[in-house]
């Protein structure tokens, strides 16, 4: 489960539509959408160092009840924290990402794919080198999504 965690927030970090993911903005009141279980990788060494949070809305949580099966419009944010003095703390929030079930974005497996820095604006994030690589290498047998049902405590 950590592999799969890892694999979906390095192609978060990693993945470009950057002009149109650009004019995204974090969604509106994400933080109440089903929360996954916290996710600590403590390896100082490691891109995905830190704390995560992924947060599915209703569609999104259909889709991984359907074996990553998302519809249109499927939204997943994923909160990226730094580890404060030690791993069991949250830090301050240092990345929000974004993917939306979007079949018009062809080149990266119909997900748009956009980075936030932690005050909401806009990252630059390339969406099809620094994400979209990662979930076509990891999750390509899942709709893309690298992530899963059991990931969430319901």
């Amino acid at each position: 489960m950590k592999m799969v965690m890892l694999g979906f927030i390095s192609c978060l970090m990693f993945c470009t539509v950057v002009s149109y993911a650009a004019t995204q903005a974090v969604p509106k009141g994400y933080a109440s959408w089903q929360k996954s279980e916290r996710k600590v990788v403590t390896d100082k060494k490691s891109l995905f160092y830190g704390i995560h949070y992924i947060y599915a809305d209703k569609k999104a949580m259909q889709g991984y009840r359907a074996g990553n099966k998302f519809s249109e419009g499927s939204r997943i944010v994923v909160e990226f924290y730094n580890i404060k003095d030690n791993p069991a703390q949250d830090g301050p929030k240092n990345m929000v990402v974004l993917m939306q079930k979007d079949k018009r974005r062809k080149e990266t497996g119909g997900w748009l794919f956009a980075g936030f820095g932690a005050d909401g604006k806009p990252s630059g994030l390339d969406p099809f080198n620094n994400c979209f690589c990662c979930q076509l290498k990891d999750g390509a047998q899942k709709d893309y999504v690298i992530s899963t049902i059991n990931d969430f405590k319901l």
